[in-house]
């Protein structure tokens, strides 16, 4: 059997944590930002956990990291 192939774009944007969640960066901060607060500037600058309910999505399109 041929092996599967990664999607480009998801490799990108996803690294897996040591205990194999799924990290991923916020949305909402590429332009646009004189109007949102230093504060949630600040908190869109931090990485996240991918929700349970996309985990598995996300698993299928970057299978060889896990």
């Amino acid at each position: 059997m041929p092996k599967m192939k990664s999607n480009s774009g998801a490799k990108k944007r996803f690294k897996v944590t040591g205990s194999g969640k799924i990290k991923r960066k916020k949305a909402f901060k590429r332009h646009i930002l004189t109007k949102k607060s230093s504060k949630t500037k600040r908190q869109l600058g931090k990485d996240t956990i991918v929700d349970k309910s996309n985990e598995k999505a996300v698993k299928e399109l970057i299978p060889y990291k896990f």
